[in-house]
Formats: structure tokens, sequence, C-alpha cells
């Protein structure tokens, strides 16, 4: 088999595994069709005959659940940055000041602005916020509530 064919054969797993991939992040789906990439062309340096061919086909699977995975793990990521930005802005911010989180990885970046701070008839406290998200250049506003729950840590209500 030669070189061009084992990358053919390589590129159609890639193809045909990425209409596999319709619920997945943009990352998740990027890593999955590189890992799928690289893992049929590793596989191709390896056998020879109908082997080789075996060998490409579980290159292609393993590199692409490899590849799934550090692309996940980028989106996991993002959420946590925002998750640790929202947990001490709603803290500790005063009210009408940003607060903001940038992940170096992926340059996706955000800020929070807590607009109001109150306390529920129960005694719990909430605030007020304006959230702004950046995924890959496209800027999102988000509006809502938090409060505190009893361990300390906030919960988005709305």
């Amino acid at each position: 088999m030669s070189k061009f064919t084992s990358i053919a054969i390589a590129l159609s797993a890639m193809i045909s595994l990425s209409a596999c991939v319709t619920d997945q992040g943009e990352k998740q789906t990027l890593g999955t069709l590189i890992g799928a990439g690289l893992g049929g062309l590793a596989g191709s340096q390896i056998g020879s005959g109908s082997g080789k061919l075996a060998a490409v086909g579980v290159g292609v699977l393993l590199g692409g659940l490899l590849g799934s995975e550090v692309g996940k793990s980028l989106d996991r990521a993002d959420k946590a940055y925002v998750a640790n930005n929202a947990q001490s802005t709603l803290e500790t911010t005063p009210t009408g000041t940003s607060s903001s989180w940038v992940n170096p990885d992926s340059g996706n970046s955000g800020s929070l602005t807590p607009t109001n701070t109150y306390v529920t008839a129960a005694g719990q406290p909430c605030r007020e916020y304006h959230s702004t998200v950046t995924i890959d250049g496209q800027t999102e506003d988000v509006y809502g509530t938090a409060c505190r729950e009893p361990d300390g840590s906030w919960r988005f209500v709305n």
C-alpha cells in the first residue's frame, strides 16, 4: 500500500467520522478530526498488506477518541474560568465593578459585573449581574441573578 493510499484512507475515515460528531463543541470536533487524521497516518506506517489497512483503521479510531478528549477538556477549561470568575466576583466585587477572565489556551474571554445586590425575604443574599462572553470573536451579553447558597457557593437563578 502506497503512502498516498494510506493518507487517502485516513482522510476518508476522518470525513466519515466527522458525520458522527454532531453534538460536540467546535474544539472537540476539531480535536476528533485532527486526532483521527494523525492516528490514521501513524497507523499507515505499521504493518503491510491487509494488516496495514487494519492498523490505519485502529489508528483513526484511537486518534479520534484521544483528540475528542483533548478538545472536550479545552471546553471544560473555558467553563472552569467562567465558574471561578463568577464565584469570586459575586462574593467580593462591589456592585458596578467588572471582573474579567481569559483562557490563554482558547483565546475565549468574558466579564461579569454585579449590577444590584439585595437580600431576599428569607435572608438569602442575591446579586443581579451582566456578563459578556466572547468565543471565537463573537460576544454575547447575558443578564441574570445569582443567589448565595448556605454552603457559600453562588447558584445562578436565571
